[in-house]
């Protein structure tokens, strides 16, 4: 077999392609770790991102739903309130006879249980706190432009005018008036919306948005 003698500019042509092709081999592994470890980077900032946009959205947010005055299952109606429309029963059940005086009652009374728990049917700021000498202890509360509610035959007041309140919030306990004696431990609840008596039990669950 005859040899082959290779010229020195061919053997320096051959060493420069082979250390080109290890440097680009270097680099294309180089390259390829750095882009298998960018994903990791990305996801943290992802995540980063992600906790400070959670953070800015409220979590807890209000009702304007109208609940019970109470939370007592065994709470019951003990009278009725006073519809104009309502049949001939119905009325002489809402009829109140004080000292030979007979009144409309302007709101429904609860009662059967003695000393519940009085809670705030929806949030807002007490108006008026005040000890009547027939009615007993009321608590008025402004619970937006266009309702307000009254709490009337409290035994006792766990809250004092311009107290801000929240739906559910303890506003007393039920007990007994000069006005009508026979129904007991009881709350009369009064309702009004745009300054006019509504039948309550009309409303529960209802939004007083939609007034």
């Amino acid at each position: 077999m005859k040899k082959i003698k290779l010229k020195k500019p061919a053997l320096y042509g051959i060493y420069t392609g082979l250390f080109a092709l290890l440097l680009g081999a270097l680099y294309y592994v180089d390259y390829s770790n750095r882009n298998l470890e960018e994903p990791e980077v990305q996801d943290e900032e992802y995540n980063y991102v992600s906790e400070e946009y959670e953070d800015e959205i409220p979590v807890v947010g209000t009702s304007s739903i109208i609940t019970r005055p109470y939370t007592d299952g065994n709470v019951k109606v003990v009278q009725g309130f006073y519809n104009y429309k309502g049949t001939e029963e119905e009325q002489e059940n809402s009829i109140i006879n004080y000292e030979q005086t007979y009144l409309q009652n302007s709101g429904v009374a609860y009662g059967g249980v003695d000393g519940f728990e009085v809670i705030s049917v929806l949030d807002g700021t007490v108006v008026s706190v005040k000890e009547d000498n027939l009615l007993g202890n009321v608590v008025e509360i402004q619970n937006s432009d266009k309702v307000t509610t009254v709490y009337q035959s409290l035994s006792e007041v766990t809250v004092k005018e311009n107290d801000k309140v929240v739906q559910g919030q303890s506003i007393g306990k039920s007990g007994t008036s000069n006005i009508n004696k026979d129904l007991g431990s009881h709350i009369v609840f009064e309702l009004k919306i745009n300054g006019t008596f509504v039948n309550p039990e009309d409303y529960y669950d209802k939004d007083i948005n939609t007034f």
